[in-house]
């Protein structure tokens, strides 16, 4: 836990609850984070499953929230949001205990049931611009319908349980009582976002019945307050306003800044995710791009690659990064091509299960092939924004770089120059940041609240000449995804008609 000397002034909390750590972060008006903790969670994998324990969170979230409100008055604090993993919920009985474990984002048990989900729903899922996924809560909370206990069935049936998304069960602990989920954690679980109802017609082909369902609002809005027992347990002030937050993938959008139209946020860590802001929702008939609501008006289209940094590990393991940031420096380009995927499937820019990585070419040096895969990657980002261009996106605002690749300021500046264009990273990229933002936006317009506070760290520009310079090589990739059958022939000619 790191704390700054307290000031002056108004404070809100901002709290992220992930796969391996639960963090909390306290942040004051003009964007400083002047306290941040965070502690350990875990969860457990057996085949397609993985589940974690609502109750560390709770734990662990009273924990961490005392050691960093430590030292500062109560009395400044002015709100708090929090965010979860999209997808991520439990069921409870209607007083709030936990009546499962929590089913994980990347839980993929419900492989039949996505089937029948899509099916019920498929004019729906159309029109809102996705596919329904195997992971995704509503054809998990199918699963417990049919698999669950005995009891849980027959209460669920009923009625008589409340389905929690990950940010509702630790505000629920905090306020006390019932309270509303926001439109954003709610996509998942099959929400109309264009009629902003749960779509019952759809429920009842399942028979799943809409009042195990919550409430849904604006991101940002007011759903309960500390009570005492919340605030003894969290050391919160009784009366702190509870605001509704947003899924991990928004909230660190929030903390990039990237909220006008046109702008979009590459988050480089294992993986590659994008999210940017449009004003008309995007039509991908691939499904590989879905939107969630923007809390002020439009929509907030993103996709997921599966190359990333991750692939570094794998490929490069106990080597030293910073010296091989160096040494890739020397081959720009690199003599061959590396299609970087971990594991087999790729999901953005193109949809394609088979996929798999490959390398082109011979290398000198292992220097050289750990240059070809940093360039693979801003190949695989560069052909994103173009994916994104050819389904009608403005990408002509400013592009923020955040996630733990950004690290490596050698990779930040061939990003740029594959991209050709000024990059941005901002000061404090993490999610619970972004949930501090939303907390101070209130039922205000969070792009204002963003402005104010979101600083900007680096601004990295492409340097002289690097553009044409990977040019050539990235045209060849294109070509080796299209002969494989990976990238189809309009994206294959769009993408080369840009260079």
């Amino acid at each position: 836990m790191r704390t700054n000397e307290p000031t002056s002034g108004d404070l809100w909390v901002g709290v992220d609850v992930g796969t391996q750590s639960l963090r909390v972060l306290l942040v004051d008006e003009s964007g400083t984070v002047v306290a941040r903790g965070a502690g350990r969670l875990t969860s457990h994998r057996w085949g397609v499953r993985h589940e974690q324990d609502p109750a560390q969170w709770w734990r662990v979230f009273g924990e961490v929230c005392r050691r960093v409100l430590a030292g500062h008055r109560a009395d400044r604090l002015r709100g708090l949001a929090i965010c979860g993993t999209s997808g991520t919920f439990l069921l409870a009985g209607r007083s709030g205990e936990p009546r499962t474990r929590a089913l994980m984002y990347d839980d993929g048990r419900a492989g039949a049931e996505v089937e029948e989900v899509a099916t019920a729903g498929a004019q729906l899922w159309a029109s809102l611009g996705y596919a329904m996924q195997r992971s995704w809560a509503l054809p998990k909370l199918l699963w417990l319908r049919r698999h669950g206990p005995d009891d849980l069935r027959a209460d669920l049936e009923g009625g008589r349980v409340e389905l929690l998304h990950c940010a509702d069960y630790l505000a629920r602990r905090l306020t006390g009582g019932p309270v509303a989920t926001d439109w954003s954690h709610a996509l998942k679980t099959g929400y109309d976002l264009d009629s902003n109802s749960w779509p019952v017609t759809v429920l009842d082909k399942l028979g799943l019945p809409v009042d195990v369902l919550p409430p849904v609002v604006r991101p940002g809005t007011q759903i309960g307050r500390v009570d005492a027992a919340g605030a003894a347990h969290s050391g919160l002030p009784i009366g702190l306003p509870v605001r509704a937050g947003m899924t991990d993938g928004c909230a660190a959008q929030i903390a990039a800044g990237t909220l006008t139209a046109g702008s979009w946020n590459s988050v480089l860590g294992t993986t590659l995710v994008l999210k940017g802001v449009s004003v008309e929702r995007l039509a991908d008939p691939h499904g590989a791009v879905y939107s969630h609501r923007h809390p002020d008006s439009g929509w907030l289209p993103g996709g997921a690659s599966n190359v990333g940094a991750g692939v570094l590990e794998a490929w490069f393991p106990h080597t030293d990064r910073t010296e091989l940031d160096h040494a890739a420096a020397r081959y720009e380009p690199a003599s061959g091509l590396a299609y970087p995927l971990v594991t087999r499937g790729e999901r953005f820019p193109f949809v394609r299960p088979e996929a798999e990585s490959f390398e082109l070419g011979t290398f000198s040096t292992e220097a050289e092939r750990y240059a070809a895969v940093l360039q693979g990657v801003a190949f695989v980002e560069r052909l994103c924004y173009a994916s994104l261009r050819r389904l009608g996106a403005r990408t002509d605002g400013p592009l923020a770089l955040t996630g733990g690749a950004t690290r490596s300021r050698y990779w930040c500046q061939l990003r740029a120059d594959v991209l050709g264009r000024e990059v941005v990273l901002p000061g404090s990229p993490e999610p619970a940041f972004g949930m501090a933002v939303l907390a101070a936006a209130g039922d205000g317009p969070v792009t204002e609240a963003a402005r104010r506070l979101v600083r900007v760290a680096h601004v990295v520009s492409p340097r002289p000449g690097a553009t044409a310079r990977f040019a050539a090589p990235y045209a060849r990739f294109i070509d080796a995804l299209a002969d494989r059958g990976y990238v189809d022939d309009d994206l294959a000619a769009f993408a080369k008609g840009e260079l």
